[in-house]
């Protein structure tokens, strides 16, 4: 449940929320130093973060919603930089960011609607349902029975996102140009279209319709029904679906073989729409799974929904299929037909990337595989350090940083559901929905 509600809108104006940020960058920086210099000197194996700081980041990018408290989610999910119980303070951004008043959810939707929630609904709770980084969610029925879930954007949320696309923006432009091996300004821009994209409720309307045709083929995987007459360009109204998030249902101590259920679904709900439709849900925070009562998974928020280019999604697919054959890959020219550009020596080059698809694909090669124990993105992070000056060189194409990001949180909720049995067979099964 979000906490409890008032009126203040999202900080407004690009320097105030510049100056936000710059104090809690200050204050958690001078934290993970501190914590640096005592692992360093080995006095203690000290926290990344406090339980104080992490209540401190949640209250402030809570607050601030947009941009901000995606990077808290994000944050939020890696077990590797955190402890539990600074996990579950920096969870709470994943669904329970503080909630906006109803007056403000009323005015919202009497000006994309034409009326008040009374009159277009047979009931709407006016407590939030659940609070996250573009809008809230308010549990409702419509004149026909049916239950729902309206999500209403935040005012002003647009304006916010802009000035923090701004911020970032000169950060990235100004660390550009200080190396052309430091340019990152192409995956800035792919980020932010990305996530000013999202603010479209009808184009997310339009993505989750789109998103259920890809899903069709996987019977335990439901994306909810879109109704359309009570959604608009802030307001989007979906079928409710019962059940537990995924960050809820983890805490109920499942048996081993839901766990295993769960994972496998996880998977077939990230690799089965891409390998079959070239399409992937790239906000995989736990918050956007619910494990449903008759033992489906159902997939919620589809605005980060990303659309890849026929050449990355049939040169991925030639990767997926080789890789599951226990095929030796030419990582080289498979990573160029992806896209990638390569300034560095080939034979350089394809120890490092073989390196990656061989962290990457340990799930594929082993059988049994425990996901409870697996450190697939602590190596993978590890090798980008150590090598980091080479890697630099080697650089994606724009459009796959939102396959990483889906397929890098893929991996984290697979540890967090901690699952084991025999994975290669679930990517078999993916793998099987299209040929070359």
């Amino acid at each position: 449940m979000a906490s409890e509600p008032d009126d203040k809108l999202p900080p407004q104006g690009r320097f105030n929320r510049l100056r936000k940020l710059a104090g809690l960058s200050m204050h958690v920086g001078s934290e993970v130093l501190k914590a640096g210099a005592k692992q360093l000197s080995g006095t203690s194996p000290t926290e990344l973060l406090s339980l104080g700081t992490a209540e401190k980041l949640v209250a402030t990018l809570g607050e601030m919603k947009g941009a901000a408290m995606k990077l808290g989610q994000a944050l939020s999910m890696d077990p590797d930089l955190l402890t539990p119980e600074v996990r579950q303070m920096m969870a709470r951004l994943q669904n329970q960011a503080p909630a906006m008043s109803y007056a403000q959810v009323s005015r919202v939707v009497q000006e994309e609607l034409g009326a008040p929630p009374e009159a277009l609904f047979k009931e709407f709770s006016p407590d939030a349902l659940a609070a996250a980084s573009l809008g809230q969610v308010h549990r409702a029925v419509l004149h026909d029975g049916r239950p729902v879930a309206v999500k209403v954007q935040y005012p002003g949320i647009d304006v916010s996102m802009g000035h923090d696309m701004d911020n970032l923006g000169l950060v990235v432009k100004t660390v550009s140009k200080t190396s052309r091996m430091m340019d990152g300004t192409a995956y800035f821009q792919e980020f932010r279209d990305e996530l000013m994209l999202e603010l479209d409720y009808r184009r997310e309307a339009q993505l989750a319709k789109s998103f259920a045709k890809s899903v069709s083929r996987l019977p335990d995987l439901y994306v909810p029904q879109v109704i359309e007459e009570r959604s608009a360009h802030r307001v989007l109204t979906l079928e409710l679906l019962e059940g537990q998030t995924l960050k809820d249902w983890v805490t109920t101590s499942p048996d081993p073989e839901t766990r295993f259920r769960v994972a496998r679904q996880l998977i077939r709900a990230t690799y089965g729409p891409f390998l079959d439709a070239g399409e992937i849900h790239a906000d995989p925070h736990p918050g956007n799974f619910m494990v449903m009562p008759d033992g489906r998974m159902g997939l919620l928020d589809f605005g980060s929904i990303k659309r890849f280019s026929p050449t990355f999604v049939t040169a991925n697919r030639r990767m997926f299929q080789q890789a599951l054959r226990l095929e030796t890959l030419d990582v080289l020219g498979l990573c160029r037909e992806v896209g990638f550009s390569v300034e560095l020596a080939e034979a350089e080059a394809e120890v490092l990337l073989r390196e990656v698809l061989h962290i990457a694909g340990r799930p594929m090669r082993s059988s049994p595989y425990d996901y409870g124990t697996c450190d697939i993105n602590r190596d993978m992070r590890n090798h980008f350090t150590k090598n980091a000056a080479r890697m630099m060189r080697i650089r994606p194409p724009p459009e796959a940083m939102m396959f990483f990001r889906a397929t890098g949180g893929l991996a984290q909720n697979l540890r967090l559901v901690g699952a084991a049995g025999d994975f290669r067979q679930v990517f078999l099964e993916v793998g099987a929905l299209v040929g070359e």
